[in-house]
């Protein structure tokens, strides 16, 4: 099926990336700039930060922490990207259904699925190299890309590191990731076509990736108040990471709020 793809253009790759000013704040969000003055803001990231207790001379840490903060006054970048290899996918697995072939259906899916992330490995390696070029000396074998022996990484929104989906909203915007490689977000923030990867790249030598597992209510406040959501917005989004029972925690506030509120007008 390989060689049926390769020599039949079944499937088409396509792959929009762009590498922007950047500086960290104090609030675990990263600042993107308009030019390299850094007097524009052009968009805000928002991440998170372990918060478990941990043993001495181990930080809590979050993905903010490999850009230069502001305060340091020091030049930094991110990158943004989102690639496909899938674009011709649901018409190829549609023949084989068409024809009662449910395996080979599957089959061309699970192969698009992974030349995506070939493609996001091979990008990502040619921005390190040649693109941002921060590792342009990189002469790693295949063996040692596939032990990510490389400098820098590229997290995705739905990451352990950052869980939540909808920051991949910024980047379809600033990428116009619609437009230049054929992917479209869904409203609960799925791509499609489904092979598709999308996220960040960070140069950072001592970048690396880490799970930011449960969040407290005061972090999941904060993170609704730098989004500008109401707290049960929030909540909703990162329900997976919660360290609450926030549901518990609404419904409590209901059964107090509402007796309140009667007897205020019935008074």
């Amino acid at each position: 099926m390989l060689d049926g793809i390769t020599a039949e253009k079944w499937l088409t790759a396509r792959a929009v990336f762009g590498l922007f000013p950047a500086n960290a704040l104090e609030d675990d969000s990263i600042e993107l700039y308009t030019d390299e003055s850094r007097e524009e803001l052009l968009a805000s990231l928002d991440f998170l930060r372990q918060q478990k207790q941990k043993p001495p001379g181990r930080p809590n840490r979050s993905l903010a922490d490999f850009v230069a903060p502001k305060s340091t006054e020091l030049d930094d970048y991110i990158g943004l990207f989102a690639v496909t290899a899938g674009l011709g996918t649901d018409e190829a697995a549609r023949r084989f259904e068409d024809d009662n072939d449910d395996y080979n259906a599957i089959m061309v899916k699970a192969l698009a699925d992974r030349l995506a992330e070939a493609f996001a490995e091979l990008m990502h390696r040619r921005v390190r190299r040649e693109f941002w070029g921060y590792a342009a000396d990189e002469t790693l074998d295949n063996e040692a890309l596939i032990r990510e022996e490389y400098s820098g990484i590229r997290p995705a929104p739905g990451y352990p590191a950052c869980p939540e989906h909808t920051e991949k909203r910024t980047i379809w915007r600033l990428l116009d990731a619609e437009n230049n490689a054929g992917i479209t977000l869904t409203e609960s923030c799925a791509m499609s076509p489904g092979a598709a990867v999308s996220g960040y790249y960070f140069s950072h030598p001592d970048s690396s990736y880490f799970g930011v597992a449960e969040i407290g209510r005061d972090q999941a406040q904060d993170y609704a108040e730098r989004k500008g959501w109401p707290l049960e917005e929030a909540e909703k989004w990162l329900a997976p990471n919660l360290g609450y029972d926030h549901e518990a925690e609404q419904a409590s506030d209901y059964a107090t709020e509402v007796p309140q509120a009667l007897g205020k007008s019935s008074g």
